[in-house]
């Protein structure tokens, strides 16, 4: 018989560089709360949440937000060179990714309804 375990939210905040609490201030944060909500925070630590933010793809958007909190240096020092590229993200207008849309392929769409059949 397979055991199912219950995932919570340590599960995933296991390696992450702020407690709990403040991950979901942080993300929940409008962008005129944001420096209210990363206030206190050194800047090692900001870099490192921003690098761990960017690279879970649903909190991208919060990740390149702290980012524009840190130094290119910060970053880089956290990161190497994906810390440096996300710095000049963060010093432009955010696009989300594209990876996962459905852009003009060509393909048909996959319907787990069934068949239609006209009558």
């Amino acid at each position: 018989m397979t055991q199912v375990r219950s995932i919570t939210a340590a599960d995933f905040a296991s390696d992450c560089p702020v407690p709990l609490d403040v991950l979901g201030r942080v993300t929940r944060a409008e962008s005129e709360e944001l420096a209210a909500a990363l206030d206190g925070i050194p800047e090692a630590t900001r870099a490192r949440l921003a690098v761990w933010l960017y690279g879970r793809s649903h909190t991208h958007e919060a990740g390149v937000r702290v980012a524009v909190t840190c130094e290119d240096a910060a970053l880089r020092r956290v990161a190497g060179f994906v810390g440096g590229v996300l710095h000049d993200l963060s010093r432009r207008p955010y696009e989300a990714p594209s990876h996962g849309t459905n852009a003009a392929s060509g393909r048909r769409r996959i319907s787990l309804g069934g068949a239609r059949v006209a009558a």
